[in-house]
């Protein structure tokens, strides 16, 4: 009867001013905690971009591997299937004259820059010889390598078959990806297709 009641705290409306932020200010022990949170979230990223960085290196690592040990489930699209398969093999053990290019360059530079006229022309004499070389092969190895695809593979499509061969045919034999799995001069199997 005497006893004293208390009441509930009328809670005042927000009043929100035309032009304003629509909210209280927050006070500084909230800002402090909204501030430790934005900085441990920013760690937070870093280190996220930095597993993903290594994630992607693993990766990486790992599809170079595959292709080294000609594991085709990390080939190219580009690499990958029977012909391209055979077009790789069939490129790897035919000896190529592109392979003695860099070789036949460095001595063409070398004896360019004696200062003998002699041997100034018999450098100009082996780099236009060695282009020539080069562009000869490229042809044959095109009609050579269309014959033996129209043979092996005859209701296929031909298209980017021609541009494959050059480009590997181009490139120094070490260099080659995915790694040459025959010696030059192996005889290849007939079937490609298992």
């Amino acid at each position: 009867m005497f006893k004293r009641t208390k009441s509930e705290p009328v809670e005042q409306p927000v009043v929100v001013k035309p032009g304003g932020k629509g909210r209280p200010t927050p006070t500084r022990k909230e800002a402090e905690a909204a501030a430790r949170a934005r900085a441990k979230a920013a760690v937070d990223k870093k280190a996220q971009t930095r597993k993903q960085r290594e994630l992607r290196a693993e990766q990486s690592r790992k599809i170079r591997q595959g292709m080294k040990e000609g594991d085709e489930r990390y080939f190219l699209p580009r690499d990958r299937g029977p012909m391209r398969r055979f077009i790789r093999d069939y490129v790897d053990a035919r000896f190529s004259i592109v392979e003695m290019v860099i070789p036949l360059m460095i001595i063409g530079l070398l004896l360019g820059y004696t200062g003998s006229s002699a041997l100034v022309q018999a450098s100009s004499l082996i780099l236009l010889a060695t282009v020539l070389f080069v562009v000869t092969d490229m042809f044959v190895l095109r009609f050579r390598i269309r014959r033996e695809l129209k043979r092996r593979f005859p209701e296929e499509s031909y298209k980017g078959t021609t541009y494959y061969a050059l480009t590997r045919a181009m490139q120094m034999k070490f260099m080659r990806m995915p790694k040459a799995r025959v010696k030059i001069g192996q005889a290849l199997p007939e079937d490609y297709h298992r």
